[in-house]
């Protein structure tokens, strides 16, 4: 009789832990803006190594009280008219520079830190010739920011070449996403289909719009990829790591990238030169990197000819402000407002 009943507790225990494990089961964290291999530009979301791989597949990050995915897409070419139209005057007489912050990946709140930090840094820090528009995946943000995705980063480059002086302004894209071995950059927003961004599409589109001046900040894994399609006079590219190395910071854990850091945070707080910021950031991402006997990233910088000269020429313009403090975006709902059709 004591056997029988061992038996049945046993196979009672058993069915119990098979109702509880697939809702209890952990997901690991991201250590770096490492992504697997993802499938060709156009395609939708690549596979992850992270949490949000399983996002990906479940839709988990769309806020249940926030705009449908219908509306979201609906409303993408009058949040962009908008968010144009929203840019601070063009000061005359003297080179303006234009900040087009793209935060790709919306399932970790650390890229959107990053985008608003760097518009809220440019516009308080650089004065009146600066001018800032942002681009995100987010859940939080669906109802206030223009997503980014290829289709809103073609039409903002397009947007910003008709309020830009193209002999004189200057084009600062900022990049922040997970990236691939193959350098393609993360753009994701479960469950909408948006189109992945490898290197040589992003140097396809930016040579689409006849910018002269450009400074091209690529802040993810893999991302000194980016710097051969990139490369040519009048431009100025930027790498949190080289073109075989993780760079680290991301996750659910975490704020900002140890390069969003150390080059908008620290550096450009004590310099509005970019070089010489990329230049104190790289030392200071190294000592983290020991500190934390992490493989080093190796940020990488490709000085087009001319660029130098014409940012110098842009600082000519203003007196830097004080520095700007970072602070996380905080944690909210999703926006409930309405998306209009």
């Amino acid at each position: 009789m004591r056997t029988i009943l061992i038996v049945l507790l046993a196979f009672a225990a058993g069915v119990l832990l098979m109702l509880w494990l697939p809702d209890h089961a952990g997901v690991p964290s991201i250590a770096s803006h490492s992504v697997a291999t993802p499938t060709t530009p156009g395609s939708s979301a690549p596979d992850e190594a992270s949490s949000t791989e399983a996002n990906a597949d479940s839709g988990d990050d769309w806020p249940n009280a926030g705009p449908t995915p219908e509306q979201v897409l609906y409303a993408q070419p009058r949040m962009i008219h908008d968010a144009l139209a929203q840019l601070t005057p063009r000061v005359a007489g003297k080179p303006n520079l234009y900040l087009l912050a793209f935060a790709g990946d919306g399932g970790e709140d650390v890229f959107r830190n990053e985008a608003e930090y760097s518009a809220q840094l440019f516009g308080k820090r650089f004065g009146a010739t600066a001018h800032s528009l942002i681009l995100e995946n987010n859940p939080a943000s669906l109802a206030t920011h223009p997503l980014a995705s290829w289709s809103n980063l073609d039409a903002a480059l397009d947007g910003l070449g008709k309020v830009m002086q193209p002999g004189q302004d200057i084009l600062l894209l900022y990049v922040t996403s997970h990236g691939s071995q193959d350098h393609s950059l993360l753009v994701d927003m479960d469950p909408l289909p948006l189109d992945q961004i490898g290197a040589p599409d992003l140097a396809s589109i930016l040579a689409k719009h006849p910018l002269k001046w450009k400074v091209v900040v690529v802040n993810a894994c893999y991302s000194g990829g980016f710097v051969p399609p990139l490369h040519g006079p009048g431009t100025l590219v930027l790498t949190a790591a080289r073109t075989d190395r993780s760079s680290f910071g991301c996750g659910s854990d975490s704020d900002i990238t140890y390069f969003g850091r150390a080059w908008l945070v620290d550096a450009l707080n004590r310099t509005p030169d970019f070089i010489d910021a990329f230049k104190q950031a790289s030392g200071e991402i190294n000592q983290w990197e020991q500190q934390d006997k992490l493989t080093a990233s190796e940020p990488q910088i490709d000085i087009g000819s001319g660029i130098a000269d014409q940012l110098a020429l842009w600082r000519k313009g203003f007196t830097p402000g004080p520095a700007v403090a970072f602070k996380p975006v905080e944690p909210a709902q999703a926006s409930t407002t309405a998306i209009a059709q």
